[in-house]
Formats: C-alpha cells, sequence, structure tokens
C-alpha cells in the first residue's frame, strides 16, 4: 500500500533517523510469517504500524494498549467486478445479485478481505439507497495463508474465481493486486468506486489508515514517536515531487506490475500522503469503527476519540517547518 511511512522506509530515512541511536529499523512485512503476524496483533512494543484499520480496530477493542498518532486516506481502486457480459452496472443494478463474501478466518481482526468486501458493497449499495439486505452473499474460500506475502496478495479476493466460474454474479476489490488478478481472470469493473465523490461510498479498511503505536512506546519514548512521524511527513513532501520514484516503490510494496500500480493510484494520490488528525478523518474512522462493531467483527465497541493523542504529530509538524525554514 503507499503510505509516506514505507517510503520513508525504502529510501532509508528512518533508517538513518535512528541509526543515530543504534536502533535498526525493519519492516514486518520483510520477515517471515510469524513475525508478521505481529502487523495485525500489534504486541511488539516498538512498533510503528500504518496500515488497515481493521486489525487496528480489532486489537483495540480487545483491550491492546495502543494509541492513534496520525491518519491517511488514500484512494487505492476501490471496485466492484463483474462478468464481462455483466458490466459495468450502474449501483442500483447491484439489487439481487449474488455477491461473493470471504470465509472469516481465525480471529476477527484477520478476517479483513471479509470486512473490506461487506464495507465495500455497502458503500456500493448505499449510492443507489440500497442496503446489504438488498443483494444475497455467498460464502467464498479463502487461500490458505503463506509465508510468500506476494502469494497472499495474490490470493486474498478469492471471489475473483467465483466470479468468473458463474458462482457469484459481483465481488469487491481494492488495490494494485486486485487489477492483475481481474486482467488474470477475464473479469471487468462493474462500478467504480473511486469515481464517485462522497468518501462515505469509500470507507473501508484502508481509508481511513490509522498510524498506531503502543501507550508505553508513547510514554518512554516521546521523541522518537515524533521523529518517526517528522520523517514520515518529509517522504510525504518528497512524494509529492517523485511520481515515478514512488511507483517504481509501491510495485515492490504491493507485489504488483507496473499497469497495476498505474492504475490502482489514480488521481494524484501522491499528493495526499501526509497524515493528520483532522475532523473528518476522525469522524470517517469513527464510522467505519461502528460499522465492524455492528458486524462482528469487534469484541468490543471502540472510542475512537479516546484512542487517538495529537501531541506527536503536532510536534513533528512544527519540527519539519522549522527544519525546513532553517
Amino acid at each position: 500500500m503507499p503510505t509516506a511511512s514505507g517510503i520513508a522506509h525504502s529510501l532509508g530515512w528512518l533508517g538513518e533517523e535512528f541509526g543515530r541511536d543504534g536502533l535498526r529499523v525493519e519492516a514486518l512485512q520483510d520477515k517471515p510469517r510469524a513475525m508478521r503476524a505481529h502487523h495485525n496483533e500489534h504486541d511488539l512494543p516498538g512498533l510503528f504500524r500504518e496500515g488497515g484499520n481493521i486489525p487496528a480496530l480489532a486489537t483495540k477493542a480487545k483491550g491492546a494498549p495502543t494509541r492513534v498518532i496520525g491518519l491517511t486516506w488514500i484512494d487505492e481502486w476501490q471496485a466492484v467486478l463483474v462478468r464481462p457480459e455483466t458490466g459495468p452496472i450502474a449501483p442500483a443494478q447491484l439489487g439481487g445479485l449474488r455477491v461473493a463474501l470471504p470465509a472469516w478466518r481465525e480471529t476477527r481482526g484477520s478476517s479483513i478481505a471479509r470486512g473490506m468486501s461487506l464495507a465495500g458493497i455497502k458503500g456500493a449499495l448505499g449510492i443507489a439507497g440500497l442496503t446489504l439486505e438488498d443483494v444475497t452473499f455467498v460464502d467464498v474460500a479463502l487461500a490458505p495463508a503463506s509465508e510468500d506475502s506476494a502469494f497472499n496478495l495474490d490470493n486474498m479476493w478469492s471471489g475473483i474465481e467465483a466470479l468468473a466460474a458463474g458462482t457469484v454474479d459481483a465481488v469487491y476489490v481494492k488495490g494494485a493486486s486486485a487489477v492483475d488478478a481481474a486482467k488474470r481472470a477475464g473479469v471487468v469493473v462493474g462500478i467504480d468506486l473511486d469515481g464517485y465523490p462522497s468518501r462515505h461510498t469509500r470507507v473501508n479498511n484502508g481509508t481511513p489508515r490509522p498510524i498506531t503505536v503502543s501507550q508505553d512506546l508513547l510514554d518512554d519514548h516521546f521523541d522518537l514517536v515524533v521523529r518517526f512521524l517528522e520523517q514520515t511527513l518529509r517522504a510525504a513532501d518528497w512524494a509529492v515531487h517523485n511520481l515515478p520514484a514512488v511507483r517504481a516503490i509501491l510495485q515492490t510494496e504491493t507485489h504488483a506490475g507496473a499497469a497495476g500500480v498505474e492504475a490502482a493510484y489514480r488521481n494524484n494520490f501522491h499528493r495526499s500522503l501526509h497524515p493528520d488528525l483532522s475532523d473528518e478523518r476522525i469522524a470517517l474512522l469513527r464510522r467505519q469503527a461502528n460499522f465492524l462493531w455492528l458486524h462482528g467483527f469487534l469484541e468490543h465497541d471502540v472510542d475512537v476519540d479516546a484512542w487517538i493523542d495529537p501531541r506527536p504529530l503536532a510536534a513533528a509538524i512544527e519540527r519539519r517547518a522549522q527544519n525546513r525554514a532553517a
């Protein structure tokens, strides 16, 4: 996924920043599967996590002492796919169709594909004033999780196979890997959710995307958190003027080809990678938290406002401004 923190890591800026303290910075996505699981559980005290909100909210709902220190919003090709003979379609035409719903995984927070599909279809139906009750959901099995993260991304949207086989009529997808998978399966875009102006249509796992840290990290190493955010802001500034290089980084991060990345990340996305804690983004995260609680993805409801600590980002913005003025 495109994140300023990921870009800062790819450019070596986080390594340089923390190397001065004798600290090594590594990306969990480059680690074996057992280590990557910490991305969902957020049980490493030194973890800076910029990722989907489903695992972040599910972990918080279980009592994990995490805090949100920033929110990003990056549109990344959210679409409803159909067979070529069906689409494109208007959102109202979803009514009565059979829609793929990925199976639950071992935990609520790891059932990311299911949560995204449900929210994505809800958003598409809402454009036409329809509800989830206006479609028939069909459970589709997930591919077993692999040590190979590229394999996991390629097989995340198992509903594409069901769509091509005629078992379902529509499937929600998002991201560059889904672009490539749709082309391989010969299915097409029925509804391009990015084409609709209301962000409520696209509230989902990655929109908005929280940056979280543990409370202990904030309490014991506040300056490290500020420095992480400062390098993230620096990378977001850099991305504004370096679109080809950003796309090259994304090919590595998303395990997708150049065409998939270009199709998934459009509309000057590279100009809006900066984290903030605006009222709008907080309200959208609150909307997502309520949706996940209603549909069984959280063990308890989450007080989103109490979850947020605005101090590190405010300090990082001030420090970044001072450095740019110097």
